[in-house]
């Protein structure tokens, strides 16, 4: 929810279904450079080696700093998960219930390994 959480404070509101590739229509905020960002994510999962093309699009045209960012963000987010999975630490019921509705948007739940811990499978 830090992103909504974010959005709100700064009161933008981001479209969170731009996430799964639904992105809404309407006086929503875009996030800049997005489909470049969701080639990075994608490309450092894939083995086919298309990740070297794809920093190097970012630097050329977000700029090396944005690519250190995207790096940083993607490596962050892949440490969190295995770590997470690795010790078994189960989703919180709080957040749990906040995160429902965020969760069922993004299609999280659908995950194997989500049913343990956010009671959904």
């Amino acid at each position: 929810m830090l992103l909504r959480g974010s959005g709100e404070h700064d009161g933008i509101d981001y479209d969170l279904d731009a996430i799964i590739g639904q992105g809404a229509t309407g006086d929503v905020a875009p996030v800049a450079h997005a489909a470049l960002l969701s080639a990075y994510a994608e490309a450092f999962y894939e083995s086919e080696g298309g990740l070297a093309s794809v920093r190097g699009r970012i630097a050329d045209e977000m700029g090396p700093g944005c690519l250190i960012d995207a790096a940083a963000t993607v490596a962050i987010f892949d440490a969190v998960v295995k770590i997470a999975d690795a010790t078994g630490i189960p989703l919180e019921d709080a957040k749990a219930e906040i995160s429902e509705d965020i969760r069922g948007s993004l299609g999280i739940d659908q995950f194997p390994s989500a049913g343990s811990k956010t009671g959904a499978g």
